[in-house]
């Protein structure tokens, strides 16, 4: 039978059957049939929520099964693992990428935002910035820019609060009906919100590390839930939220930093247009149309700065944002 993969841990997944009728036992805890999945192999974890499989239950014990094989994706949310050293599947088969951060505590790092639009962007998945702890007070103008720069280059930007609940009604709008994955980094409120927008879940949240002001992992692998329907969004959708671990550093998948100018929205364009083509490092050479760009504010100075720093990064120097 077909099931959907909920949530996985140590090569041990939760599966919930979408053949019909056989959801009437409920979710099912399964191990992949001989340890190895012809199409995930080469990635450090080999099923990622919302990726769709091939189970067979084990009538010898009840609740369980085994996995025989993987549906072909339609798309891949991922990082690069530094630990394993390979890509880390993060969401499968997703509608949209949620990219919580929050205006203040933990401070606002709109580095890391830029991550991970290049990831989506690279993965084909539409995008979208949610500003949580809006209710706090920031003194920080540079949170303000940053997100209506996001907007200028074609990305939403939502600002919420899933303390006080405003702003909740339009992510449920943007939400409805789709399969999302939030990302973010640890105390941004990913536990928070969606305690908000389903509360009788009653995740275990976290509190930020006064000494360094970032959060604490609350959240130590990547699950699918379920809302319900309302009426707004049709009596036969259902709406689906991947929680992904809070991450401290995003470090982008399968892009080379020979490609990093395709997969950055705004940069994209230029690619190829510099006096030396595609050969320019968009730093000191003359007639470079990336560095015309951030000059005229095409490209905001610190996307630029950013855009550098991954270029780095994935050439092998290491920078670290």
């Amino acid at each position: 039978m077909r099931g959907l993969v909920m949530s996985g841990s140590h090569n041990v997944f939760i599966v919930r059957p979408m053949s019909p009728n056989d959801d009437e036992c409920g979710d099912l805890e399964c191990r992949i049939k001989g340890k190895v999945l012809k199409a995930a192999e080469g990635l450090y974890n080999p099923l990622a929520p919302g990726d769709q499989v091939i189970v067979e239950r084990d009538s010898g014990h009840p609740g369980t099964g085994l996995i025989l094989d993987m549906e072909k994706r339609k798309n891949l949310f991922s990082r690069f693992n530094q630990k394993g050293g390979a890509s880390q599947s993060l969401a499968a088969n997703v509608d949209l990428v949620l990219c919580l951060t929050s205006a203040a505590s933990p401070p606002f790092r709109p580095r890391f935002l830029d991550r991970v639009l290049l990831q989506a962007d690279f993965a084909e998945i539409p995008a979208a910035i949610i500003c949580n702890k809006i209710d706090v007070d920031i003194d920080d103008i540079d949170v303000d820019e940053r997100l209506e720069d996001f907007l200028r280059i074609g990305c939403p930007v939502l600002r919420v609060s899933a303390k006080t609940g405003e702003g909740l009604d339009e992510l449920r709008k943007l939400i409805a009906g789709k399969c999302s994955v939030l990302v973010g980094q640890s105390g941004v409120g990913k536990s928070s919100l969606i305690n908000a927008l389903l509360p009788e879940l009653n995740i275990k949240t976290g509190t930020i590390n006064q000494k360094y002001d970032r959060g604490n992992h609350t959240t130590t692998m990547s699950f699918m839930i379920e809302l319900p329907p309302n009426g707004n969004e049709g009596e036969n959708t259902t709406t689906r939220i991947i929680d992904t671990p809070g991450i401290r550093r995003f470090v982008p998948d399968g892009i080379t930093a020979n490609d990093l100018i395709l997969y950055m929205r705004e940069f994209s364009f230029l690619a190829g247009a510099c006096t030396y083509g595609l050969s320019c490092s968009h730093r000191i050479e003359p007639g470079c149309k990336i560095m015309e760009a951030v000059a005229a504010g095409v490209i905001h100075e610190d996307r630029y700065n950013s855009f550098l720093r991954i270029q780095d990064e994935l050439a092998g120097k290491n920078n670290v944002d």
